[in-house]
């Protein structure tokens, strides 16, 4: 009866130190991995968000938008005016609460 109990005990404390073994080395080579230089296909991926940051800030907007894409724009800017009336579209507009006035009951 005893050894039964002690063989269960055995197998649980060996599965929970198991699983924390198997977590600690899955979060460790996480830690390694940033420690290293990164894999082929994540640094080319990085080096070509950096290069349309770069590309984009040098445009002062969208990258490659030619003259077709500037129109189309302008239009749809036009016909959201016409819409929703004059103001200008790329601000949030400010809106003011104003807090109610409520009559007092008679007493």
């Amino acid at each position: 009866m005893a050894l039964h109990r002690l063989s269960r005990l055995s197998s649980l404390l060996r599965s929970a130190v198991v699983l924390t073994l198997r977590r600690n080395v899955g979060i460790s080579a996480v830690v390694f991995n940033k420690a290293k230089e990164l894999d082929p296909i994540q640094k080319l991926f990085l080096d070509k968000i950096r290069d349309y940051n770069t590309k984009r800030k040098a445009a002062g907007g969208i990258v490659d938008a030619g003259p077709a894409y500037q129109k189309n724009l302008s239009q749809e800017v036009t016909k959201l005016q016409r819409l929703y009336g004059e103001g200008d579209l790329t601000k949030f507009p400010d809106i003011k609460f104003t807090e109610p006035k409520f009559d007092e009951a008679p007493k």
